[in-house]
C-alpha cells in the first residue's frame, strides 16, 4: 500500500493515534501506522489509494492534512536518493502542472535565501510549470523534523499534498463565539476530538446524559449523529433569561445553539433526568439479546468539586406529607426535585452498566474522568466485563489530569462466562460531599496548583479568594466561605 504522511498538531498528542484510528473505522479504510512519536507532528501511515486518503483526513481535528509520501531521509543526500528512487516514475506527472513548493520546519527555522537554496534542489524533477503560491494544481512540501533547540534537522521528508483536515470546525464552534455556553462548557477543540474517537457519524444515535448546553451532542450532530441528551438541572437546558454576549438580546437555550450551527434537524431534544433515574428504556442484558439502541454515549460526568454529586432523591426518607406535595408539584414548571449526595465511584459504575445495556454491539462510550498527578490518589480506571477498553487519552493539568476512557460494548457471544454476575460493590459512605468523593477531598487538601503566595489574594473589598481550576478544568474563584457552604 501507498505510503502517507500526517501533518499532526502539536498538541493534545495523546489522543492523536485514537483520533486516528477512529477516523480509520469510520470511513471503513485499511490504516496501518508505520511510523508515529509523541514529540514529533510527523506520521507515516499506509493506506489502499488516495480516495482512502481524502476519507481519511476530512474530519480530523488533530491534523493539518495529509500528503502522499514522495522520500525520506536523515540528510538532504539521502532525501533525495528516496525521491529519485521511490519517485521518478511520476514526476512526468507534473511536468507542465502549475505548482508550488513550501518549507515545514517543526521546531527550527530558516532564513529566506536557505529556503530558496533548499527548493532548487528538487530541480532536477524537471517541473517546468507556473510556478502558482495559491490555490496550485500540485503542492509538494519538504518537512524538517528538528530536536528542541538543534541546528540542523534530524529527519526530512517530502510529500505531495492530497487532501486538507477538518481542524476549521474547531473555529466554527470556538465558544468564543457560541450563544449560549455556561462555566463547564467543554472546549469546542475537545469535544469534537472525542465526537471522533466514539464514531460518531451519520444514521447513528448518540446520547449525552450530562449535557450541560450542549457541547457534545453539537459536535456530534456536526459529524452527522442524530442526537439528544438529559440533565439533572433543567435550567441549563431551557437556558438563562438572556445573553451577556454584546449584540444578542432574548432567551438563550440548548436548541438555540443547535440552531445557531444549522444543525436543528439532527436534534430530538432533551429532558431532566438523572442516569440513577433515567426515563430511557433500558433492554434487558442476557444471551438472547442484540444490544440496545444507542450507537454511541459522550460524556463528561461531574466531577464533584464545585459541589457535591448529587441524584434525584431525599436524604431523609419523607413522610405521607411531604411525599403528597411533591407528588402534587411535580408537573410544575418551576418545581425543583429534591436531591441527595452521591458517590464518585458509583456515578461512574453506573454509567458503565447503563452503556452495556442501552448500547448496540461494538457501539462506543466516550467519557470524561478526572485523576490526581499522585500515585497515592489515583483513580483506578472503571471497567465492565462487557465492555472493552479501546483507548485512554490524558489532558494534564499541574497536579491532576483528566482522561478520556473510550470503550467499545462487546456483542454477547465475545462476553465471559458469568457476565451477568457483576459483583455489587462498596461505595463510599456518609452525608458529605467530601466523604463521597475522594477525589473532590483530596483536591482540595493536596492539590498545590500555585505558591501558597500566588493562590491565596485579597480582593479590593478584602475578602480571601483562592484561584483553582474549576469542575470541567477551567480557572476559576472560590470565595472560602463559599466552598464551605457547598459541602
Amino acid at each position: 500500500m501507498p505510503k502517507y504522511l500526517v501533518r499532526l498538531v502539536h498538541m493534545h498528542e495523546s489522543f492523536r493515534r485514537a483520533e486516528l484510528h477512529a477516523l480509520a473505522e469510520v470511513a471503513g479504510v485499511e490504516m496501518e501506522i508505520l511510523k508515529y512519536d509523541e514529540d514529533s507532528p510527523f506520521c507515516i501511515i499506509h493506506l489502499p489509494s488516495e480516495a482512502a486518503a481524502r476519507s481519511l483526513i476530512s474530519r480530523s481535528i488533530l491534523s493539518q492534512g495529509i500528503h502522499e509520501l514522495w522520500g525520506e531521509g536523515s540528510t538532504y543526500d539521502s532525501l533525495h536518493t528516496s525521491v529519485r528512487d521511490q519517485t521518478g516514475s511520476k514526476w512526468s506527472q507534473f511536468e507542465h502542472t502549475p505548482f508550488r513548493f513550501t518549507i515545514d520546519s517543526f521546531r527550527g527555522t530558516r532564513s529566506p535565501a536557505e529556503q530558496n537554496n533548499i527548493i532548487e534542489s528538487f530541480s532536477y524533477m524537471g517541473f517546468d510549470g507556473p510556478i502558482r503560491m495559491k490555490d496550485p494544481e500540485a503542492s509538494f512540501r519538504v518537512f524538517e523534523d528538528y530536536d528542541f533547540k538543534a541546528s540542523e534537522p534530524k529527519y526530512l521528508y517530502l510529500g505531495r499534498f492530497i487532501a486538507a483536515s477538518g481542524r476549521h470546525a474547531k473555529t466554527t464552534f470556538d465558544l468564543k463565539k457560541r450563544h449560549y455556553i455556561s462555566t463547564t462548557s467543554m472546549d469546542a477543540e475537545l469535544a469534537l476530538i472525542t465526537a471522533n474517537i466514539a464514531l460518531a457519524a451519520p444514521a447513528k444515535l448518540f446520547y449525552d446524559p450530562f449535557m450541560g448546553t450542549g457541547g457534545f451532542p453539537i459536535a456530534c450532530a456536526h459529524f452527522g449523529a442524530v442526537v439528544c441528551g438529559s440533565d439533572i438541572d433543567g435550567r441549563s437546558i431551557r437556558g438563562t433569561g438572556g445573553s451577556a454576549r454584546k449584540g444578542q438580546t432574548g432567551k438563550m437555550d440548548v436548541m438555540g445553539n443547535f440552531t445557531q450551527y444549522g444543525l436543528e434537524a439532527s436534534y430530538l431534544g432533551a429532558f431532566v433526568s438523572d442516569l440513577t433515574n433515567t426515563p430511557l428504556r433500558i433492554p434487558a442484558l442476557d444471551r438472547s439479546s442484540r444490544g440496545g439502541y444507542l450507537d454511541g454515549i459522550i460524556c463528561d460526568p461531574p466531577y464533584g468539586i464545585r459541589e457535591g454529586l448529587k441524584v434525584l432523591g431525599s436524604r431523609e426518607k419523607l413522610g405521607e406529607t411531604e411525599l403528597a406535595t411533591h407528588e402534587d408539584r411535580f408537573k410544575q414548571p418551576n418545581y425543583i426535585p429534591p436531591k441527595k449526595p452521591y458517590s464518585f465511584t458509583a456515578i461512574l459504575d453506573d454509567i458503565l452498566s447503563f452503556a452495556v445495556s442501552t448500547l448496540v454491539e461494538n457501539g462506543r462510550l466516550s467519557m470524561w474522568m478526572p485523576t490526581a498527578n499522585d500515585e497515592d490518589i489515583e483513580l483506578i480506571v472503571p471497567t465492565h466485563p462487557c465492555l472493552e477498553i479501546v483507548s485512554i487519552c490524558v489532558q494534564p493539568f499541574n497536579k491532576w489530569s483528566r482522561r478520556l476512557l473510550t470503550y467499545r460494548r462487546l456483542a454477547e457471544a465475545d462476553m465471559p462466562q458469568g457476565f451477568l454476575d457483576v459483583a455489587v460493590k462498596e461505595y463510599e459512605k456518609g452525608v458529605k460531599a467530601d466523604d463521597l468523593n475522594d477525589f473532590r477531598r483530596k483536591y482540595f487538601e493536596g492539590f498545590k496548583e500555585f505558591k501558597e503566595s500566588e493562590r491565596l489574594r485579597l480582593d479590593p473589598g478584602g475578602v480571601e479568594q483562592m484561584q483553582m481550576p474549576d469542575s470541567k478544568g477551567v480557572s476559576g474563584r472560590w470565595r472560602g466561605k463559599e466552598r464551605e457552604k457547598e459541602k
